[in-house]
């Protein structure tokens, strides 16, 4: 069992930056994809960023490219998504995800564990 807890959510306004971080508990961490999903109020979950298990890929929406970065720290099992330039359409509730599959997945049923989520507000 692979528990997810993200943490860095809150409340900044247009223009800033937020970092967001999701803590694993498993051991064989580094054998996992991750990959971070968002949902906006009214939306259906969305696909944000992800990476591989040995970070050495990445995939991104097309509406945060350029402004989110995503990485990992197999060491400390830590997956962080780096934003900057926020918009108020980047208010959501952000997910973190696990998968077991090696590569970059970009759909959430490619995703076998999910954290609770971490709320990211923008204010225009």
């Amino acid at each position: 069992q692979v528990q997810l807890v993200e943490s860095g959510g809150g409340l900044v306004q247009a223009g800033g930056s937020l970092r967001l971080s999701c803590a694993a508990s498993v051991r064989t961490f580094s054998s996992y994809a991750m990959g971070w999903f968002r949902q906006g109020p009214g939306k259906e979950r969305e696909f944000v960023a992800a990476i591989r298990w040995s970070g050495g890929s990445t995939s991104y929406a097309d509406s945060v490219k350029g402004r989110f970065t995503i990485s990992r720290d197999n060491a400390k099992n830590t997956v962080t998504l780096e934003m900057s330039s926020l918009k108020p359409e980047d208010t959501a509730v952000y997910y973190c995800a696990a998968a077991k599959s090696g590569l970059v997945p970009t759909t959430q049923r490619r995703y076998d564990y999910w954290g609770q989520g971490t709320q990211v507000t923008v204010s225009s």
